[in-house]
């Protein structure tokens, strides 16, 4: 099972954040809340608000201890993010925003302009892009865009089913960054499902062997078929046509990870919904193959997932797990993506009721890879806003303000449900 952490819940009442526009855009909420779980097993651990985030951010200061460049494996994951979470180190946090923030580049660099000539490509050039929405100055360079091929033969109006940027491998070029993040930051960034072809590829729930290294093909490691294809489709039937994502990404990663080997480095992925999934399956990938070792040394793996679905089953995460793959998922309760695929078969049934295993299980459900860092928060005016990126982003920003008590949630209920069953299952017996 996904580790979770869980932080208290916050009350906002109002909000603000960057829209696509780059002007503030103001939002209010009636009820806005970072999540609070008591009585969770070991096997959770928890999370304290943004008050106790702004102490330890103020023992930090006082400490002299604040300095990525000599804390940057922890934060990557390296210990599984043990005691940065409770509370949540202020470094942690950054971290997690800053990714975040190179995911939005992708949204707010995205033609979804019919009439334009990039439609559905980015608006601007790679040496561009950074400046465009306003990120000029985070030390980075875009080295390659990336573009993925839904392998969908419908037609749809004004949308060819062709590759669509789906966004881009930089790394950290500035010096004074690359000394202040202690390492060369390989970064892959992925945006969510904008396209119609892209939700129909969503569609695709039914899992199938991943089968990335020929030579271990591992049937029992399986994946989510619509990510797969997305992942590996390829237009090289047509001429010019492109090669798959997964081709563009290992090549770029591979070239860039010869050109720095003498150089500390981290290979960092994030992606929010969709774009989530394309970067776990990237993590294994590399993992798998070998990409990141180098010299005997082994080149840290870490996804940043906002409001990710699960990708593949039990075994795919266990898999994940041995090759050292570091995931920290950034959900929130409300978001209904975050629970699919698999919504009633997946890491919570595999043993019902504590009793019973089902080993079938491991083939034939999801499972949630990683860290999983919960957030509840919902906007009756905007239901959407569940989902949505910014909110993720500008959430994770705010000082807690007021504390509430928890609530029921979804997986209370799924193992309330669990105990109703075997309780009428006992007395059910009994009664015989």
């Amino acid at each position: 099972m996904a580790s979770k952490v869980f932080g208290p819940r916050l009350n906002l009442n109002h909000v603000t954040f960057q829209g696509n526009n780059n002007q503030a855009q103001s939002h209010s909420f009636g009820q806005v809340f970072l999540h609070k779980k008591t009585g969770v097993s070991s096997s959770r651990r928890s999370v304290v608000a943004a008050e106790a985030a702004a102490m330890a951010e103020e023992t930090t200061a006082k400490t002299g201890n604040s300095a990525l460049s000599h804390f940057w494996r922890e934060v990557q994951g390296s210990d599984n993010w043990e005691n940065l979470v409770e509370p949540l180190h202020p470094l942690l946090r950054k971290e997690i925003i800053r990714y975040g923030e190179f995911v939005a580049a992708c949204y707010k660099a995205f033609d979804l302009d019919p009439t334009s000539k990039r439609y559905l490509h980015c608006k601007y050039g790679k040496s561009r892009i950074l400046n465009e929405v306003g990120m000029e100055d985070c030390g980075y360079t875009v080295t390659k865009y990336i573009y993925a091929t839904p392998d969908i033969n419908i037609p749809m109006q004004n949308e060819a089913s062709r590759g669509h940027w789906i966004g881009y491998v930089a790394v950290s070029s500035d010096e004074s960054a690359v000394k202040r993040l202690g390492r060369r930051d390989l970064l892959i960034a992925f945006r969510g499902t904008v396209t119609n072809h892209e939700w129909v590829t969503n569609l695709m729930s039914s899992l199938t062997p991943a089968r990335l290294d020929p030579n271990n093909p591992n049937p029992d490691v399986k994946v989510e078929s619509g990510f797969l294809s997305l992942y590996t489709s390829d237009e090289t039937k047509i001429k010019f046509g492109l090669e798959s994502c997964r081709e563009q990404l290992l090549s770029e990663v591979s070239r860039l990870l010869n050109k720095h080997k003498v150089e500390d480095l981290s290979i960092t992925l994030a992606g929010h919904s969709m774009g989530s999934a394309l970067a776990l399956l990237l993590a294994y990938d590399i993992a798998e193959l070998g990409l990141n070792k180098i010299d005997h040394e082994t080149v840290p793996i870490t996804a940043f997932s906002f409001g990710g679905p699960r990708v593949g089953n039990p075994s795919f995460k266990q898999r994940c797990e041995e090759l050292g793959v570091k995931v920290m998922r950034i959900v929130n309760v409300n978001d209904p993506i975050t629970k699919l695929p698999g919504m009633f078969l997946n890491e919570n049934f595999r043993v019902l009721g504590g009793r019973y295993e089902l080993p079938w299980i491991s083939c034939s459900c999801y499972a949630h890879v990683g860290v999983e860092l919960v957030m509840d928060f919902f906007n009756v005016q905007n239901p959407s806003c569940v989902h949505d990126l910014e909110t993720y982003i500008s959430l994770l920003k705010c000082p807690t303000k007021t504390l509430h008590t928890r609530k029921e949630g979804f997986d209370n209920l799924l193992n309330r449900a669990r105990e109703l069953i075997f309780s009428a299952r006992s007395l059910k017996s009994i009664c015989l």
